[in-house]
C-alpha cells in the first residue's frame, strides 16, 4: 500500500461516481469526527450523494477538475479543483474545493500525489494563486496543507452544521515566484 509507483492520478470518469461518493463520505466521517455534529455525519449516504454527483457529472462549462487516485483498479482518493468562489465574484485564482482520501489510505502518499497534481494543474492553467477552506480544529488537515506550501490568511468564516457553527479557515498557496 505504500508504494508510490503503483499510483496513478487521472482524470474522474463517469464510472467513479459511485466509489468517489463513497470516498467522500467515508472522508467526512473520518475527518470530521468530533468536529460536526455525530448526527449529521452519521447520516450522510454515499448512495445520495452519487445520484447527485452523477446527475451533475459533465454538465457546466469545464472549468471544474475532478481527479482520482488509484492503486490498481481500486480508487483511493479523490480531489476537485476549479475557479475560486469569493462570493458571486470570480477571480484568477483557483481554489481546491475538495480532497478526500479513504480513511485506509491516508498516510500512503496518495494524498500528496493528489495535491501535487492539482497544483501542476492549477500552475499550467496560469493560476497565481490556489485557495481553500479547512475546518479550524481539522489539526490533521492544516499540518497537511501546510507541508504542502499553504498559509492561513487570517480570514475565518463559519458555516452551520445541525445549528453547530462550524469554523472554517482560509489557507492560500501561491504557484508562480
Amino acid at each position: 500500500m505504500d508504494d508510490a509507483e503503483s499510483l496513478h492520478i487521472r482524470p474522474m470518469a463517469f464510472a467513479d461516481c459511485d466509489r468517489v461518493s463513497e470516498i467522500r463520505v467515508l472522508g467526512w466521517q473520518f475527518a470530521y469526527r468530533g468536529l460536526m455534529p455525530q448526527s449529521y455525519l452519521d447520516s450522510l449516504s454515499a448512495k445520495t450523494d452519487a445520484e447527485r454527483r452523477r446527475a451533475r457529472f459533465g454538465r457546466g462549462d469545464g472549468s471544474v477538475l475532478n481527479l482520482v487516485a488509484a492503486r490498481g483498479t481500486e480508487l483511493v482518493g479523490w480531489a476537485a479543483i476549479g475557479p475560486y468562489r469569493d462570493g458571486e465574484l470570480r477571480t484568477g485564482d483557483a481554489e481546491l474545493y475538495a480532497i478526500y482520501l479513504d480513511p485506509h489510505h491516508v498516510s500512503t502518499g496518495a494524498g500528496r500525489a493528489l495535491m501535487q497534481e492539482s497544483l501542476r494543474r492549477c500552475a499550467a492553467l496560469g493560476h497565481d494563486h490556489v485557495y481553500l477552506g479547512v475546518v479550524r480544529g481539522n489539526a490533521r488537515a492544516r499540518r497537511f496543507y501546510e507541508r504542502a506550501g499553504f498559509r492561513a490568511d487570517g480570514t475565518e468564516e463559519p458555516y452551520e452544521v445541525e445549528g453547530v457553527l462550524v469554523p472554517e479557515v482560509r489557507y492560500v498557496r501561491e504557484l508562480r515566484g
